[in-house]
């Protein structure tokens, strides 16, 4: 049991806590050790609001989560303690850890996502299902497709994340790597803004990359490859 990697999905109400609110947790293990996607499972949690917006997405409806217990993330940290797990993996992991808060015993959180990105950067959607399907045509991951019917929900969203996770290990990605990955800005394999707009970062004019520094006001992990990019160039 001391190989069990716990994915996680939340659906929630909107983006920010505290006004949003957890209304579903799903979750899947991974065993590392034996390379092997093992159940899950998922529960409502009750909520102040869940509005249309937010129900347009995940579609689930008020009456889902009428007197259901509001989300506890010591109590879920609790269980995935004592029922072996040495870690989370959630797939854009600032989403969950938004909601997850800092717990005094919680059990570390690894992303997916910027994982896919170092490891498939040429993939045409580094989405949960995007990346899923890419990978299932390149023949890196076999799919129980009754686990995937429902798109935006707990426990298939956490499914999805637990195959690519396989597939990740399975490219020879190590946890230490998986650690270090979410610790850093994600590796954009394209400029995503201006002129430049999907052009490898070698490609983009220094003058841009210099612009993208400049700004105050941009994005973190944008300025962080343009930064990247222009240390790789000075070091040649």
């Amino acid at each position: 049991m001391a190989n069990i990697m716990r994915v996680i999905d939340f659906e929630t109400t909107g983006l920010e806590p505290p006004e949003a609110q957890v209304i579903e947790v799903g979750w899947c293990d991974f065993d590392r050790e034996n390379m092997t996607v093992l159940d899950g499972g998922s529960y409502f949690c009750g909520a102040e609001t869940n509005p249309p917006e937010s129900r347009a997405i995940h579609h689930i409806w008020p009456e889902d989560v009428a007197g259901k217990k509001p989300f506890d993330a010591s109590e879920m940290n609790d269980a995935a303690i004592k029922e072996g797990a040495i870690c989370y993996v959630a797939y854009n992991a600032t989403h969950e850890e938004k909601f997850l808060g800092v717990l005094p015993s919680g059990l570390p959180l690894v992303c997916a996502y910027k994982a896919g990105l170092r490891i498939w950067p040429d993939a045409p959607s580094h989405s949960n299902f995007g990346l899923l399907y890419w990978l299932l045509d390149q023949g890196k991951v076999v799919p129980d497709r009754s686990k995937l019917a429902q798109s935006h929900r707990a426990f298939p969203d956490a499914y999805a994340t637990a195959l690519i996770l396989k597939a990740l290990y399975e490219s020879g990605v190590t946890g230490k790597q998986l650690v270090q990955w979410t610790a850093e800005p994600r590796l954009l394999p394209t400029c995503p803004i201006g002129a430049w707009r999907g052009s490898k970062w070698a490609d983009v004019d220094e003058g841009f990359l210099n612009w993208i520094l400049s700004k105050s006001d941009m994005d973190y992990d944008i300025a962080w490859n343009a930064g990247r990019e222009l240390d790789r160039r000075y070091e040649q």
